[in-house]
């Protein structure tokens, strides 16, 4: 449905993507990830046909974004990160206004802006005007805008930026149930938008694409080490100290009453230490074994430390 090749995009001698390859399938909800600066919005923009690249190519249902673009937006819906909204309409007229230029028949008006109003919860503001909504229901609004034409694909870039947490639960809740409805397109950095919602994710560091597939499968090929969660009812100190002496460990830390550990994963390393463990009379409570999570494998291929911060410091006033 979305075919990318050798996509570039340059300023100067500077990349902000270098020649990328991917393609997204029909109903597909793929998470476009990457740390702040990543080339991902950059990409977005591309895609819907509101930037050029230097160089590639984009397809969208087989015509180009460059050479058709009036055939490419007629299947799109786009919000971008700061969402094209106009604060001095109300609601149901804005939305009316994106429906009418972006082609919808004049039969279809009414029912449309409904559907979009009702998809996004936005009914019991529809009168009111825009720039008089909190940033939580302009986001909405911004959704509301890309769904009106009812479109086959909708690209969303950072959809969360800057709501409070509960503003963040409430649009998850919103792209969850576009799922198998649309192909969206999900470009974000923050960590738990890709996990509740994607089918699969691409991550992208510096204008490139370092890995592309299902979280599961990433997870497989990238986790080579775990981590060991153990808790005693006693010789904390002295136990932390056996343990670095085991050569099958790599680190050990104390967490208040936790034990740390990281080793790589294989069923001997834990059973070696698991046996230690409980060799050392220091009354086990709990041994919990966790492989790495999309965190982990998110900075270990970006070198992002920021990765997976996700509150937001919610906005004063407005309609919640």
């Amino acid at each position: 449905m979305i075919k990318v090749t050798d996509l570039t995009k340059a300023y100067g001698d500077r990349y902000a993507i270098d020649h990328l390859n991917f393609q997204v399938e029909k109903g597909e909800v793929v998470g476009f990830l990457g740390p702040n600066g990543a080339g991902k919005s950059t990409t977005m923009k591309i895609i819907t046909g509101f930037m050029a690249p230097t160089s590639g190519q984009v397809e969208v249902e087989g015509f180009d974004v460059f050479e058709t673009p009036l055939e490419v937006k007629k299947r799109i819906g786009y919000l971008p990160e700061l969402p094209p909204v106009y604060g001095d309409m109300k609601v149901s007229e804005y939305l009316k206004f994106c429906a009418e230029i972006k082609g919808v028949a004049i039969r279809k008006l009414k029912e449309s802006v409904a559907d979009a109003l009702a998809k996004t919860s936005l009914e019991d503001v529809e009168g009111r005007l825009i720039q008089n909504l909190s940033k939580g229901y302009k986001q909405r609004v911004g959704l509301a805008q890309a769904l009106v034409s009812d479109p086959e694909i909708l690209i969303l870039d950072e959809p969360t930026v800057g709501l409070d947490p509960t503003q963040v639960v409430e649009m998850r809740k919103l792209i969850a149930g576009l799922r198998g409805n649309h192909t969206i397109v999900l470009s974000t950095h923050i960590l738990p938008e890709v996990q509740a919602n994607c089918d699969r994710i691409i991550i992208i560091n510096e204008g490139k694409i370092v890995t592309s597939d299902t979280l599961e499968n990433i997870s497989k090929t990238e986790s080579s080490s775990c981590r060991i969660s153990i808790t005693v009812a006693r010789q904390h100190d002295k136990l932390v100290d056996e343990l670095n002496k085991l050569s099958v460990v790599t680190t050990v830390r104390l967490n208040g009453k936790k034990i740390e550990v990281e080793m790589p994963q294989s069923e001997e390393s834990v059973e070696q230490l698991a046996e230690k463990v409980v060799s050392s009379g220091a009354g086990l409570l709990e041994f919990k074994v966790e492989s790495s999570n999309l965190e982990d494998i998110f900075i270990r291929l970006t070198g992002d430390n920021d990765a997976g911060n996700e509150i937001q410091q919610p906005e004063a006033g407005g309609a919640q």
